[in-house]
């Protein structure tokens, strides 16, 4: 049986989704707040529900009884409920989860992290202190630790909505990035379990090909037809957001914004020679998507 930690999630239901497809068991943890509808989907598929929050270490024990592996994608940035906060879900819930794990006889813990960025913020401070437990445990464990998600990235909420004519873009948007798709992170998640070469390592992903987000809006450009009005962010004003901040998530925001602008090209040759059979759908792809 493989715990899903993050199940409703974007990333969480296409994992589980995957796991099914594969003929894998597979149990989410549900909140008892989450949206009905994609609580209804992961029964569909045949997901086993089980319910629980990273806040609540009985539920967690419960969640991991049986489990051979557990797959955590959960953060309180984006789905984030009363209670929830980064000390409480994306630290404590975590280490928590990965004790209960660890107790359970959990076999193997896939935490899904991102990449270090050369400035402190409590979001990152969380996901590192995760990660040294893992280190530490007796569980094997691979650290997955991709880029920027490009569903989530290039998308209307973060002002990437070249259907409506607009970009917002970080910093000066020259600097390039391997933006990845949630999607083959999944895929990277779900092959963790069974390859050796997964088995307590870190892994940084990034997407196929690295590009500035200048360039990106010169694609969604030519894939729609029409002009782009581009709003800068400028890496001055992001600093002044992050040392104003006083709320943890803000911060970790403003955090986040900044490794966006400053970009983080990956060079994933060694990275799919130690997964083969790994597709990395491209930016070009996504914009398809949305044309």
């Amino acid at each position: 049986m493989i715990l899903i930690a993050g199940a409703t999630g974007m990333l969480g239901g296409e994992i589980c989704r995957l796991l099914v497809e594969r003929g894998k068991p597979v149990r989410a943890l549900v909140r008892d707040t989450a949206d009905p509808e994609k609580v209804t989907r992961l029964n569909g598929l045949g997901v086993d529900i089980v319910r629980g929050d990273l806040k609540d270490r009985d539920s967690l024990d419960a969640a991991c009884r049986g489990a051979s592996a557990v797959i955590s994608t959960t953060s309180s940035t984006i789905s984030r409920q009363q209670g929830d906060s980064i000390e409480s879900v994306d630290r404590q819930g975590q280490l928590d989860l990965v004790d209960a794990a660890e107790e359970a006889g959990v076999e193997h813990f896939v935490l899904i992290s991102f990449p270090h960025v050369d400035i402190d913020f409590p979001l990152q401070s969380a996901k590192r202190a995760v990660e040294d437990r893992l280190r530490r445990g007796r569980m094997t464990y691979t650290i997955l630790q991709p880029t920027c998600f490009a569903e989530v990235w290039l998308s209307p909420p973060l002002g990437f909505d070249p259907a409506n004519g607009t970009a917002r873009i970080y910093g000066g948007g020259h600097n390039r990035i391997s933006w990845i798709s949630l999607r083959d992170v999944a895929q990277f998640a779900m092959a963790a379990l069974d390859n050796p070469r997964a088995a307590n390592a870190v892994v940084k992903l990034g997407g196929p090909d690295a590009l500035s987000p200048l360039e990106i809006v010169r694609l969604a450009e030519h894939a729609l037809g029409k002009t782009i009005v581009v709003q800068h962010v400028p890496e001055e004003a992001l600093r002044a957001q992050y040392d104003a901040a006083s709320d943890p998530l803000q911060r970790s925001l403003a955090g986040l914004m900044l490794y966006c602008a400053q970009g983080d090209a990956v060079d994933m040759a060694d990275t799919l020679l130690a997964f083969p059979g790994q597709h990395l759908r491209s930016v070009r792809e996504h914009l398809q998507g949305i044309a």
